[in-house]
């Protein structure tokens, strides 16, 4: 099969229409429809299922649509890892904003006294992309927070666990409880983190909209106690009691190389001596940032 052949099946089963998949591909559609009955006649299968409305797929069609995907995006990760290894070493860490738990810039200074530490690039990443950057090698290493759904294909190390608090305007029913539990919030709108996330509060497409809708009432929002304490002083933050996250580093689980190894171990020992000093302190009160 040849990648040629993957991209053109791709692009018509994601579009569900042989003219707009020829758009998209700057292709006339009769050599399309071609090259999908020649790699059909190859497979011995019918990927597709073709009416004068429609273009729907087969069982085989969804099991090559899934694992093409895979196949395209490991071409494209291995033609864009293969041009950085012929240039300066150096690691692409991906975050989005206010997602490192305020660890990202002691996790640097200590890497760049490790005997192993290259040039780090930060790629501040929209929500929801730190896996499909690393996927397709635009990034060695994410920071992510569980719970994730699909982590195959990535190694990851736990730094760091913290509560998580909902955020709330200060008129806000619940703005005045030392703490709450997840069955006091089942009536709230909370916000979606993608367009798959089920609910009815809108699409988040960036960190900052949150606290602006909170404060306009609009939803509220469930946050890692790092990142509610930061959203302003107009807002509340109160302890949701049954509720933690976890914040990952996360890199591709084929990946072997010193310098990536050495990230990690200092990403671990810098979190668990935040850890360790955030046991100590005495708890305090979580009025708001």
């Amino acid at each position: 099969m040849e990648s040629r052949e993957l991209v053109y099946f791709v692009a018509v089963a994601q579009e569900r229409n042989f003219s707009r998949a020829a758009d998209r591909l700057g292709i006339a559609q009769p050599p399309l429809s071609r090259a999908i009955q020649r790699l059909e006649r190859r497979l011995g299968v019918r990927l597709l299922e073709r009416t004068s409305r429609q273009v729907s797929l087969t069982r085989a069609g969804e099991v090559l649509l899934n694992e093409g995907r895979k196949a395209l995006t490991n071409l494209a990760a291995a033609e864009r890892l293969t041009r950085r290894a012929g240039r300066e070493p150096r690691l692409v860490v991906v975050t989005k904003p206010a997602g490192d738990a305020g660890l990202l810039e002691p996790i640097l200074a200590r890497f760049a006294a490790h005997p192993d530490t290259v040039e780090v690039e930060v790629l501040i990443c929209g929500i929801g992309e730190q896996k499909s950057l690393l996927r397709d090698g635009t990034a060695d290493v994410a920071l992510l927070r569980t719970p994730q759904h699909d982590l195959s294909g990535l190694a990851t190390e736990e730094l760091l666990t913290e509560r998580e608090l909902v955020v709330l305007p200060r008129t806000h029913r619940l703005a005045g409880r030392a703490s709450v539990r997840t069955v006091d919030l089942a009536d709230e709108v909370f916000p979606r983190w993608s367009d798959e996330s089920p609910g009815s509060g809108p699409v988040i497409t960036d960190t900052g909209q949150v606290a602006e809708l909170i404060m306009l009432g609009q939803i509220t929002a469930v946050l890692p106690e790092s990142v509610a304490c930061r959203l302003g002083p107009d807002l509340i933050a109160v302890p949701v009691d049954d509720r933690r996250t976890t914040l990952l580093a996360a890199w591709s689980e084929e990946r072997r190389d010193r310098a990536l190894a050495a990230f990690v171990r200092t990403a671990a020992e810098v979190a668990a001596t935040r850890s360790t000093a955030d046991a100590l302190k005495s708890p305090g009160s979580l009025t708001g940032a």
